[in-house]
C-alpha cells in the first residue's frame, strides 16, 4: 500500500472514531430522585424511546448507581421499530395536545379529570354522572353555567371523575377550546424569567421552574386535554380564583409572564396551606387541593410530583 493510501486508510479510520460518540449511545449513571420519565425528558426523548432502548417496560423503576444507555436518535428508532434518523423524536410530537406541539415533559401521568364533549352530552349531564353540580363545572373551565357544550369541548373534570359516556362512546379527534382566561397565546418563557417571578413571591426558582417544565415546557401556547392552559397549565376557575383571592387585581390573560405569575402565586398558597410542604403543595397543583385532602396523594400525583422533584436539578436547587 503506497504512503498516499495509507494515510488516506488513517484518516478514513480516525474519521470513523471521532464519528462514533454522535451515534452511539452514551452511558448515564442513575441519580437520586430520578426517574425514567424524567432522564427521557432531559435528553430530549420519550420515556417509551427510551426503555425500548434499555430493553426495559415504559413503566420501570430505574434503580440509583445503576447504569442506562442515553441512546443516539437512530438507535431509539430503530428500538422503536420506526425507522430513520430523528424518528424516535417524532415520537415526542405526536397526538399533540390542543394549542401546541407537546413539551418534552409531556410523557409525565396524563392530565387529571380531562373529558371530552361527546355527541349528545349536555353540561348538566356532565356533571349528574360525574358527582357534582353544572355550576361547577362551569366555573372550573370558565363557562356559563346554561352554556350549550360543544361535541369536542375539552374540559376539566373533578380528579377521579369520568362520566360513564367515556366507557361506550369514543372521545371525537376534532377538539375544541372553551373561550375564556387564560388565553393560550403563542410565546414562550425562560426558566430565568420563571425563577425571577417565582423569587419575588417567596416560592424557590427551582421547583417553579420545574413545575412550568412539566407542564408546558414553558410554552404558553399549549392547552391540555383536561382545558388547562399556558405556562403554569392554569384552568379558568383557578385564573379567577387567583385574580380574586390572592392577586386582588386583574391579570393580563394574554401574557404568559402573567400565567407564571398567576401559577407561581397559587403555588405558593397550596405550600403554606400544606404547611410548608413542598411535595404535598406539588400535588395539590396536579391533583386538586381538595382531591388530595379528601383522597390522599394518588399513584399519579405521586409520579407527578417525583418528575417534578427530579427535574429541579436542572435550574438549580
Amino acid at each position: 500500500m503506497s504512503f498516499t493510501r495509507r494515510a488516506l486508510a488513517s484518516a478514513f479510520a480516525l474519521a470513523l472514531i471521532w464519528a462514533t460518540p454522535a451515534a452511539a449511545g452514551v452511558p448515564h449513571t442513575v441519580e437520586q430522585g430520578e426517574t425514567l420519565w424524567s432522564i427521557a425528558a432531559a435528553s430530549n426523548f420519550t420515556t417509551r424511546a427510551l426503555a425500548a432502548a434499555n430493553g426495559l417496560p415504559e413503566a420501570a423503576q430505574v434503580v440509583v448507581g445503576r447504569t442506562i444507555t442515553i441512546p443516539s436518535e437512530g438507535e431509539a428508532a430503530a428500538a422503536l421499530g420506526l425507522g430513520g434518523v430523528g424518528a424516535a423524536a417524532r415520537t415526542a410530537s405526536a397526538n399533540p395536545p390542543v394549542g401546541g406541539a407537546r413539551p418534552p415533559s409531556a410523557a409525565g401521568p396524563p392530565p387529571a379529570g380531562a373529558y371530552t364533549v361527546r355527541p349528545g352530552d349536555t353540561l348538566t349531564g356532565i356533571a349528574a354522572r360525574s358527582g357534582v353540580t353544572a355550576g361547577q363545572v362551569a366555573f372550573m373551565n370558565g363557562l356559563a353555567p346554561d352554556a350549550h357544550v360543544i361535541i369536542g369541548t375539552v374540559l376539566k373534570l373533578p380528579t377521579g371523575s369520568v362520566p360513564s359516556a367515556a366507557t361506550v362512546t369514543p372521545a371525537p379527534v376534532a377538539r375544541a377550546v372553551p373561550a375564556a382566561s387564560p388565553v393560550p397565546t403563542a410565546g414562550r418563557v425562560t426558566a430565568s424569567e420563571v425563577g425571577q417571578i417565582a423569587g419575588a413571591h417567596g416560592v424557590s426558582p427551582s421547583l417553579a421552574s420545574a413545575v412550568a417544565w412539566q407542564e408546558s415546557g414553558f410554552n404558553n401556547q399549549l392547552v391540555s386535554s383536561a382545558n388547562a392552559r399556558g405556562v403554569m397549565q392554569i384552568l379558568p376557575g383557578t385564573w379567577s380564583w387567583v385574580e380574586g383571592s390572592i392577586a386582588k387585581r386583574r391579570l393580563d390573560p394574554n401574557s404568559p409572564g402573567e400565567n407564571v405569575h398567576a401559577g407561581v402565586m397559587y403555588l405558593d398558597r397550596l405550600i403554606r396551606d400544606a404547611g410548608g410542604d413542598e411535595r404535598r403543595g406539588v400535588a395539590g397543583y396536579y391533583q386538586g387541593p381538595a382531591s388530595v385532602s379528601r383522597r390522599g396523594v394518588l399513584p399519579d400525583t405521586e409520579r407527578y410530583v417525583s418528575n417534578v422533584m427530579a427535574l429541579r436539578g436542572r435550574f438549580g436547587r
